[in-house]
């Protein structure tokens, strides 16, 4: 399995970096939208749609949004989705906290529903990013924000992980993960802000926005393990070898990117 990982990511991790600094902002916005359409499929899974036409229907209700969000989002103030996102990623974490014991998020409705508050804002935020100066860079930083810290909660955890995190929905995280991924988003800050000059980003504020970032993207990854586990699947797809499906991919970007942009824009960067 961690061979599979390995390959895959290999594969991934290039193709992703392409996206980022090889797409012109016009065709960066179209693979936001094949990728968000394509976790919607797998959403569609996750919310419990069982017949495939009401999966496909689900899918082409999430391909409508999208497409106003594309040739509309410059009307749309982006401020308000992420600070409504964020809302609810408190939400979600308290539903996560108290799985099983409360679940009024398990009706298929709310499920469905709660596909476009998770899959939306992360799509505004990744336009919102790829529109500004220096754009790229601010997604690189978040990509390898969230890559650390699962990385580093993966090695912290197989060397020393005792204490379990959220054993009711994902009994192989642990805090010691927790904090060797946090860890690893202190570095990333403090690397990132020794090559990107004092002068235009403080360390400060940036360190703390990185363990924060760190901390909401494990939030997104135990949301989407406490749906798979409701569902009774291991995987929201098998798509990517040794990875899952897409959302596995994204589950963390998904929590991170609002609170992410939030914060750059008007606390790291002013």
């Amino acid at each position: 399995m961690l061979k599979q990982r390995i390959i895959t990511a290999m594969v991934l991790a290039p193709l992703a970096l392409f996206g980022v600094f090889g797409l012109p902002f016009s065709f960066f916005v179209f693979l936001m939208d094949a990728v968000i359409l394509l976790a919607a499929w797998e959403w569609a899974n996750l919310a419990g749609f069982k017949k495939g036409w009401v999966k496909v229907a689900y899918v082409c209700l999430v391909a409508v949004v999208v497409g106003l969000c594309h040739y509309q989002y410059q009307t749309i103030d982006a401020f308000y989705v992420f600070f409504l996102a964020i809302v609810f990623w408190f939400i979600a974490l308290f539903w996560v906290y108290r799985f099983p014991r409360v679940s009024s998020w398990g009706s298929v409705l709310a499920r469905g529903l709660i596909g476009f508050i998770v899959l939306l804002p992360c799509w505004f935020a990744f336009v919102e990013m790829k529109s500004v100066e220096q754009g790229d860079q601010l997604i690189f930083l978040l990509l390898l924000l969230v890559w650390g810290a699962d990385v580093g909660a993966y090695f912290a955890g197989k060397r020393f992980g005792r204490t379990k995190l959220a054993p009711s929905v994902s009994p192989g995280k642990t805090r010691e993960g927790l904090y060797g991924g946090l860890v690893a988003c202190f570095a990333v800050a403090v690397i990132y802000s020794f090559i990107a000059g004092a002068a235009s980003v403080s360390i400060f504020p940036l360190v703390i926005m990185a363990l924060l970032t760190g901390l909401i993207s494990v939030l997104g990854d135990l949301f989407e393990s406490m749906l798979k586990r409701h569902r009774g699947i291991k995987d929201s797809s098998q798509l990517l070898p040794g990875h899952g499906g897409v959302l596995d991919r994204i589950d963390s970007i998904t929590a991170a990117s609002p609170l992410f942009i939030l914060g750059m824009q008007y606390w790291v960067l002013v």
